[in-house]
């Protein structure tokens, strides 16, 4: 039976069963590519064994992928444990496999991995987020047991980015899913950097699309065959609507490029959130009537760009671009989530009501990539060069960007490769501009249709480090870390002046929130070193700073930092250790802030209605205000069951502020209404006055 690479490009059931009977009545099925999880029973320990991997059993721990060692201990503090660790499974090689070709392959694991199977090593993978996949075909004995051996460290290293675990702590581990690739001896390859072996470029306008499917192909049968390259496209329902199939003759040296190109009339466009039309794309190879290997991928067409001083551009519309940060990491969990958990984040994120997501600091879980398709988000993926330079870590992070882009290159959320954030040199000479201007080149040779960009961390645009790339990123946290929170106006009001033909995102801002701490009156500036982070304070923040965001489509796009709250080692403000609290959801995701509902009402398309200051709720001033975040007509208030007067419009027409409420002392029940099509809405919260 044909089996899909159901992990890394999910389609329904249903798609998949339809478009095999569509192929069952051209060419008769053989046995092809499977694909098998490898999640189950692995044993794992703690240990340092530098010469003998083939060391005694005893001390294992039985665990089920994915897997991190760090779950709870980097979540605490310093202290964490970085070292060697030890993976073992064992495998019975089927005897059907013998004349065929076996891949194994992880998805991810940090940081350093050495795989050996039957005490043989196969090979070294350097870089904790992105996939590896290595034969061992010839290392397997066949019909009986065999023992696959991973051996995993997450120590710092200069030449394997990120160079530290200081900005974010880097989990050891096997923490994305494995799985064995069983193939025939003429397949497409699996080890062009673990990437689907297919590349899909279009050419793309609301007319026509013209696609231009390139496969990579391997022959190991020891002689020439002629074999037939057929690529089907099919809309959402699974019907055919273009193919193409040509002879090829594939060689048994090195790799066979194969390029085919299909045309489309009138194609239903990808228009992210609004319509995130996927057609699918199955590229298989046939020898004697038989396929005998299959690769699908999302098919997503559309076509942007970026138009300087407008903004971007989706299919020729103005698309605004805001959202957020997001890091791949839960409470208690650490780095080794669950496609459940990746959704939940996912969803959140849609229901803020984000365009955008930047996946900070490094390549994210493939299922996460998928799930952008089909959700319609606009995504900008990089690799974690990142924080630190130790001028050892060029190598790693030239590969580390090939592997980004090849295996995430048909997903066609992507509008933008990211290169470097937060690292400097102090002339354009320098390690880092130069490597930059490396990544660059590799980047737009290997995809030259999408977007490239480089982070700074400070407000200048002509720095050394700056603009060897397509889009200048810079992290702005204007009220936290300098200034005061309305000081944004300035910065990108200057740049609007100064730099008139440039690509600009702002791509980092936020600031620090307890949601057990509260506060009635803040001021514009936080303290990043005190134990007190306020609530309130991020409220008032997000609230200045989107409004003046709002005003400047000069910004391509704006990204919150961060959606969730997530582990730091070494931090310790806020009054809890270990941890980043910019997040808009809490670590555990059980709590969504104030300032998420902020953005909820300025974003989304649901009706929001929502009284800020719930948790602000133990008051000292009789005489208050009180704010409503909403996107509701007829917004009203009502204090202990009177209705008080209209309010006014705040940093953004969702802002409803309603001033000099009296509060009685002891209980006060605040209920907000609105109407939504004529449907009332309403919302309720209690603040106590002390007497």
């Amino acid at each position: 039976m044909l089996q899909f690479v159901s992990n890394s490009y999910s389609k329904s059931l249903g798609l998949l069963l339809l478009g095999l009977q569509l192929m069952l009545a051209n060419y008769t099925l053989a046995q092809s590519r499977q694909v098998l999880t490898i999640n189950q029973d692995w044993k794992f320990k703690k240990a340092s064994y530098n010469t003998n991997i083939a060391f005694a059993d005893g001390n294992w721990e039985n665990v089920t992928i994915p897997h991190t060692w760090n779950n709870k201990d980097m979540q605490s503090g310093k202290g964490f444990y970085t070292g060697d660790a030890f993976y073992k499974k064992e495998l019975i090689a089927k005897n059907e496999w013998k004349d065929k070709r076996v891949f194994i392959r992880f998805e991810g694991v940090g940081t350093v991995a050495d795989l050996y199977v039957n005490n043989k090593f196969i090979g070294e993978h350097k870089g904790a987020y992105s996939a590896f996949c290595f034969e061992i075909s010839n290392s397997l004995k066949y019909d009986t047991t065999n023992t696959i051996l991973v051996k995993v460290n997450n120590e710092e290293r200069p030449d394997v980015i990120p160079t530290n675990n200081k900005l974010f702590g880097v989990y050891g581990g096997i923490y994305r899913p494995a799985e064995l690739i069983i193939t025939n001896k003429i397949n497409i390859t699996t080890t062009d950097y673990a990437s689907p072996g297919i590349y899909i470029k279009q050419n793309t306008s609301n007319k026509n699309a013209g696609i231009t499917v390139t496969a990579k192909i391997e022959n190991k049968e020891g002689h020439t065959r002629q074999v037939i390259v057929q690529t089907v496209i099919r809309d959402k329902d699974g019907k055919i609507v273009k193919q193409v199939q040509q002879q090829a003759t594939v060689r048994p040296q090195g790799i066979n490029i194969i390029d085919q190109q299909l045309q489309l009339t009138n194609p239903h466009l990808w228009n992210a959130r609004k319509d995130p039309y996927l057609y699918s794309l199955t590229t298989s190879i046939i020898q004697d009537g038989k396929i005998t290997d299959a690769v699908t991928q999302p098919l997503g067409l559309r076509y942007f760009a970026i138009v300087q001083g407008k903004g971007f551009y989706l299919n020729g519309q103005p698309y605004r671009l805001y959202g957020v940060c997001r890091h791949q990491e839960w409470q208690d969990y650490g780095s080794a989530l669950s496609n459940k958990q990746h959704e939940t984040d996912l969803d959140m994120i849609y229901e803020i009501g984000a365009t955008s997501i930047r996946f900070a600091h490094y390549q994210q879980a493939e299922y996460i990539y998928s799930k952008c398709d089909s959700l319609g988000f606009v995504i900008w993926a990089e690799i974690p060069f990142v924080n630190a330079v130790t001028t050892h870590e060029g190598d790693n992070a030239k590969q580390q960007l090939t592997e980004l882009i090849r295996q995430n290159y048909n997903h066609p959320s992507i509008y933008n490769w990211g290169l470097h954030n937060e690292v400097y040199s102090s002339t354009p000479d320098g390690f880092v501009p130069v490597l930059t201007r490396q990544l660059n080149d590799i980047a737009k040779t290997e995809d030259p249709g999408r977007f490239t960009a480089s982070v700074s961390g400070y407000g200048e645009l002509n720095r050394p480090s700056n603009l060897a790339a397509d889009i200048q990123g810079i992290n702005r946290y204007y009220g936290w870390y300098e200034g005061k929170i309305p000081d944004l106006e300035g910065w990108v009001s200057g740049l609007e002046k100064n730099y008139p033909d440039y690509k600009v995102v702002l791509s980092e801002y936020g600031t620090e929130a307890n949601v057990n701490q509260q506060q009635e009156d803040v001021g514009d500036a936080g303290d990043p070193d005190s134990q007190f982070w306020p609530e309130t304070f991020q409220t008032k923040f997000h609230e200045i700073q989107w409004g003046i965001i709002a005003k400047h489509p000069y910004l391509v796009a704006s990204y919150v930092w961060n959606m969730f709250d997530f582990s730091v080692p070494s931090a310790h403000g806020g009054g809890v250790p270990a941890r980043n609290m910019k997040g808009l959801v809490t670590y555990d995701r059980k709590t969504k802030k104030d300032a998420f509902y902020w953005y909820k009402a300025n974003w989304s398309q649901d009706p929001v209605l929502y009284i800020a200051g719930r948790r602000d709720s133990d008051r000292t001033a009789a005489t208050t205000t009180v704010k409503v975040f909403s996107n509701l007509q007829k917004v009203t208030l009502f204090v202990n069951g009177n209705k008080v007067a209209q309010p006014e419009t705040g940093t953004t027409p969702c802002d409803f502020v309603f001033k000099e409420i009296h509060l009685n002392k002891g209980e006060n029940k605040l209920k907000a209404e609105g109407y939504n099509n004529g449907k009332l809405i309403t919302d309720n919260i209690t603040w106590y006055l002390k007497n």
